[in-house]
């Protein structure tokens, strides 16, 4: 499978180590990527979310689909660590906090088998578009996989048909990146493999906002401007990770 001819991904972004301000920081990321799918002309898609105050999530799941998406943004999947004073500190004290992301191909369901005796589904009131019929009808969909523990959902489609689709796309991309990448693993290890446990040492990217600089911990590159790069201006970060392929 050549990875730039994968166009639809499961963009994962969670909060990690750092409280409100770990998931201040996972808006800020996902905001981010929807900026700069927005300027490369990309779909994005929230299936799920879960906030935490007026621009934070603890987590967020998004379908991208575009020419080339899955090529540009693989090496977003890891722990980010953000360097900065929030707003609700008094005293001016630098806090360091950390969300984790995950790029996973969406791939055929003919590639990923998966038996419905595996499978435990549940339906619950959605909480996305469709006006006051969204608290009436239970669209949102939640699936367990009882062999790895996974668990996905999706809520913002209109219909349950619907959002059951996207949530088995979510589940299958999960498991084609388990096959993938190991073939016998504990359901802990697996999830850690996925996205990492999120502690601020464990980082791919630091952002120091005292310093104006980002730091990819993995080609040894640092970059400046957060706030535009936070903006969705993300071309300096990917054309690097490709002139490094």
């Amino acid at each position: 499978m050549e990875e730039v001819k994968i166009n639809k991904i499961i963009l994962e972004v969670r909060a990690g180590t750092g409280g409100d301000e770990a998931s201040l920081f996972a808006g800020d990321l996902a905001r981010m990527y929807q900026r700069y799918a927005g300027k490369r002309g990309w779909g994005f898609s929230v299936l799920d979310a879960s906030e935490s105050g007026a621009k934070g999530y603890k987590t967020l799941v998004a379908e991208v689909k575009g020419e080339g998406v899955y090529d540009a943004l693989k090496q977003e999947s890891g722990v980010h660590r953000v360097q900065r004073v929030p707003v609700t500190e008094r005293q001016g004290r630098i806090h360091t906090s950390t969300a984790s992301v995950a790029v996973l191909p969406i791939v055929e369901a003919k590639m990923v088998e998966v038996k419905d005796n595996d499978l435990e589904v549940t339906f619950s009131r959605g909480g996305g578009p469709g006006g006051q019929n969204v608290n009436k009808v239970e669209t949102a969909v939640r699936i367990l996989h009882k062999p790895t523990g996974l668990v996905v959902s999706s809520r913002e489609e209109r219909s349950q048909h619907a959002n059951r689709e996207k949530a088995m796309e979510v589940l299958r991309a999960k498991l084609f990146e388990i096959q993938k990448e190991q073939s016998v693993g504990s359901v802990d290890q697996i999830r850690r493999d996925q996205i990492g446990s999120a502690d601020r040492s464990e980082k791919i990217r630091t952002y120091n906002f005292p310093e104006d600089r980002i730091t990819d911990h993995r080609i040894g590159k640092k970059f400046s401007n957060i706030e535009k790069v936070l903006e969705g201006s993300m071309e300096k970060i990917v054309e690097a990770f490709q002139e490094n392929k």
